[in-house]
C-alpha cells in the first residue's frame, strides 16, 4: 500500500503545485484532544479542483482515506494508520449575499460567525463557538444553545460515492440530532450555502459575546478535548448522569473528566487513546449500571 500512497501523492503535487503533503504525520497535530498516532500521507489539496481530484484517485485506486475538518470531534488511536487523511483546510472561500453565505468545507465555525456578523446578519450566534468546520459541523448536525446547522443550512453541495458532484437542499439532507445523511455515507461535503437573516449587529455581537461567557464559564476550554464526549440520552443529559454517578474528576492515566464540565473528558496531560477509551468505557458502565441508560459517544473514533 505504500508504493500507491507514494505515487498518488507525487501525481498529487506534480498535477496541483503548492498542495501540503505530509508523510507519516502524527494526528496529535490535527486534532484538539492533541492525541493519535501517525497516517501514511496527511495532504491539504490547494483547491476544490485539486480536492476532487485526490477523492476521486484514492476511490479508484483502492487507497483507503478519510476526510477531517478541524479535528474538533475525532479521536485517533495511537497506533500507525494506514490511510490518507485528506484535510478540508483550504476550502475556505467564503462569499457573503444580502441573506446567505457560501461557503467552503473547510472554514471554521468561528469564522463563518465573525463574517455574518460583519454583514450584521443573525442565526449564526450559536455556532461561533464551535470548534469546528463547517463540513465536520454540517456532517454531524452541530449544535449549542439551542441552535443546530440544520436551522440555517440551505443547501450542500457534495461529492457522492460515485464521484459525481451534486447539490441537495435541507430537506435532503436529513438532520436529526447530532447526525445527517452525509454520517457513515461516502458522501464528501465540499461547500453549503446557508439561509439567515438580516439582524442589529449590536445586538448580534451582545448574543455572541453572551454565549462566549457561558462556553468560558462552564466549559473546560484550557484543556485539550473533543468537546461534548457523549451524545445527550433521551430524556435527560449526559453531564448530570456522569455527575450523579460520582464520575467528575474520575480519571485513567492523562484522560480526566472535566471537573467543570462532566459532560467533557480532557486530556489532563499526556493522555493516551487507550487513557481515554477506558475512561469513555468506564464512565459508560458506571451510568448504564446505575441507571440503565446506555451513553453513546458524540466524538468519532478512528480505531
Amino acid at each position: 500500500m505504500t508504493d500507491y500512497i507514494d505515487l498518488f501523492a507525487r501525481e498529487l503535487n506534480s498535477g496541483f503545485p503548492g498542495t501540503g503533503i505530509f508523510f507519516g504525520e502524527p494526528m496529535r497535530r490535527h486534532t484538539t484532544f492533541r492525541i493519535g498516532g501517525t497516517v501514511s500521507l496527511f495532504a491539504e489539496p490547494k483547491s476544490l479542483e485539486a480536492f476532487v481530484w485526490a477523492v476521486r484517485e484514492l476511490r479508484r485506486r483502492g487507497i483507503p482515506y478519510m476526510v477531517l475538518g478541524n479535528g474538533s470531534n475525532v479521536l485517533f488511536s495511537d497506533r500507525p494508520h494506514d490511510l490518507v487523511v485528506l484535510s478540508t483546510a483550504r476550502l475556505d472561500t467564503v462569499r457573503v449575499s444580502v441573506d446567505s453565505i457560501i461557503s467552503g468545507a473547510g472554514v471554521l465555525l468561528s469564522r463563518l460567525g465573525n463574517a455574518a456578523l460583519e454583514a450584521g446578519l443573525t442565526g449564526l450566534e450559536f455556532a461561533h463557538g464551535i470548534p469546528g468546520s463547517l463540513g465536520g459541523g454540517i456532517y454531524m448536525n452541530a449544535g449549542a444553545y439551542g441552535g443546530e446547522l440544520k436551522d440555517v443550512v440551505e443547501s450542500v453541495t457534495f461529492l457522492d460515492c460515485y464521484g459525481t458532484l451534486r447539490t441537495v437542499a435541507n430537506r435532503d439532507c436529513r438532520f436529526g440530532y447530532r447526525t445527517s445523511r452525509f454520517e457513515g455515507s461516502e458522501e464528501v461535503i465540499l461547500s453549503a450555502a446557508l439561509r439567515l437573516r438580516p439582524g442589529d449587529p449590536r445586538a448580534i455581537k451582545e448574543k455572541m459575546e453572551d454565549l462566549a461567557a457561558r462556553r468560558r464559564e462552564k466549559q473546560p476550554l484550557n484543556l485539550p478535548s473533543a468537546g461534548s464526549t457523549f451524545k445527550r440520552p433521551e430524556n435527560g443529559f449526559a453531564s448530570k448522569l456522569i455527575d450523579e454517578a460520582g464520575l467528575k474528576g474520575a480519571s485513567i492515566g492523562g484522560a480526566r473528566v472535566s471537573e467543570k464540565h462532566a459532560g467533557f473528558i480532557v486530556n489532563a496531560g499526556g493522555a493516551s487513546f487507550e487513557d481515554v477509551d477506558a475512561l469513555m468505557e468506564l464512565v459508560c458502565d458506571t451510568v448504564r449500571k446505575r441507571t440503565g441508560i446506555t451513553l453513546e459517544p458524540e466524538i468519532r473514533v478512528i480505531r
